[in-house]
């Protein structure tokens, strides 16, 4: 992400975010469960309008989002000497209405695994952003000694 080893860590913004986003297809949701933190692997789309949408089938994550909204999103990207993380903060919710739904369905967004998922979920992201590392050797500790 960097070309200077001068500055290893850079800022991503909103809009790289996204850019970002779209290139992958693999993330992981967080949502709270019983007042604890729950972890799910999950494959996405990016709808053009900037939301994140999933399929599910009825169970945990359906559950904890339906009581708990407010979610955290994750994707990683790690490529030769670089890598980017970025991180959704924002609301899920299950899609309910027909029009939405065949919205979702022109996103070609299939199961990886041999499952039925009848269900959409969006999450809204109200934050949204990350940084980007250029991997190196560790500085020398003891300067000076």
């Amino acid at each position: 992400m960097s070309d200077s080893t001068d500055t290893p860590i850079t800022e991503i913004d909103r809009e790289r975010a996204l850019e970002l986003l779209a290139t992958e297809s693999l993330g992981r949701l967080v949502t709270v469960h019983d007042g604890r933190a729950e972890i799910f692997p999950v494959n996405y789309a990016l709808s053009a309008d900037g939301k994140i949408l999933f399929r599910t089938a009825e169970g945990t994550k359906l559950a904890d989002i339906t009581v708990h909204p407010d979610v955290l999103f994750q994707v990683d990207h790690i490529e030769g000497d670089s890598a980017w993380p970025i991180v959704a903060r924002g609301t899920a919710r299950r899609l309910d209405s027909f029009t939405e739904i065949n919205q979702a369905e022109e996103l070609d967004l299939k199961p990886w695994i041999p499952t039925l998922k009848y269900n959409f979920v969006e999450i809204t992201p109200e934050q949204l952003g990350g940084r980007g590392f250029t991997f190196g050797e560790e500085p020398e500790r003891y300067t000076g000694y």
